[in-house]
């Protein structure tokens, strides 16, 4: 594959350091407890998020809920049709799943949640880099309003969650270390990272890989760095349409 020059401008203009522009809207689905459409660019991912009493046989008998997510891309969210998962899950969707699930669980009190079950499913409706960042991010959306209309319905003392979570991307492409990869950045990085965290700077998780060199510790800082900052403008977004912290 021929090398990618990036220029001093990216794409659209955005600055090595700049997210595209991000949309989170939400109650967009009627039957679910709580939705998100979340846009990060051209990136499409509708969160919704569904609450039912009872919790997976090894939780019984502890008092304490459970949150859990599914995700999976329609068939033509990308450029070539993907294909249904009817016969078991695709490894790399069980990974998502499992990160956006490790992400909510970061910032629920499963005690106060009670013997509940919380599914946040993840569907992609158009790809362009960072589905599973957006995923983290509207899911997290779709799980405050799910557990919120659970308490005005009396059912829950009060919101069982102790913060918000958000997650962003980032990578070195052509060696210029850049946030929010879209797809063609993405596909042509030479680092790929992924960063969850929340809205009091905490870091849930970190995923780097070395696609096609190695980094070194400055820039492994500064690919942080810039997902940090990103992660607090997200939260903000988040408290925007939410009214979390008000």
């Amino acid at each position: 594959m021929a090398d990618i020059e990036i220029p001093e401008r990216r794409p659209a203009g955005r600055a090595a350091d700049q997210m595209r522009k991000v949309t989170l809207t939400r109650d967009v689905m009627k039957n679910a407890h709580g939705s998100c459409l979340a846009e990060f660019g051209d990136t499409r991912v509708m969160c919704t998020a569904t609450v039912e009493e009872g919790v997976p046989a090894w939780r019984r008998a502890t008092r304490k809920g459970w949150v859990t997510a599914e995700y999976a891309m329609l068939p033509a969210s990308t450029s070539t049709r993907t294909k249904r998962e009817y016969k078991g899950r695709k490894g790399r969707s069980m990974e998502i799943e499992r990160l956006v699930g490790r992400s909510l669980r970061a910032v629920c009190d499963l005690d106060h949640l009670g013997e509940f079950t919380v599914t946040v499913d993840c569907d992609v409706i158009q790809a362009d880099g960072g589905t599973r960042t957006a995923s983290v991010t509207g899911g997290w959306v779709a799980l405050h309003d799910a557990l919120m209309r659970f308490v005005e319905l009396g059912k829950m003392r009060r919101l069982p969650l102790t913060g918000q979570v958000a997650a962003i991307s980032a990578g070195i492409v052509g060696g210029v270390p850049l946030l929010d990869l879209d797809y063609p950045e993405d596909s042509h990085a030479d680092v790929d990272l992924n960063l969850v965290g929340t809205g009091e700077g905490g870091i849930v998780e970190v995923q780097g890989t070395g696609e096609r060199s190695t980094l070194s510790r400055g820039q492994l800082d500064e690919l942080l760095d810039m997902g940090e900052a990103a992660i607090k403008r997200l939260c903000a977004l988040q408290d925007e349409v939410t009214g979390f912290s008000a």
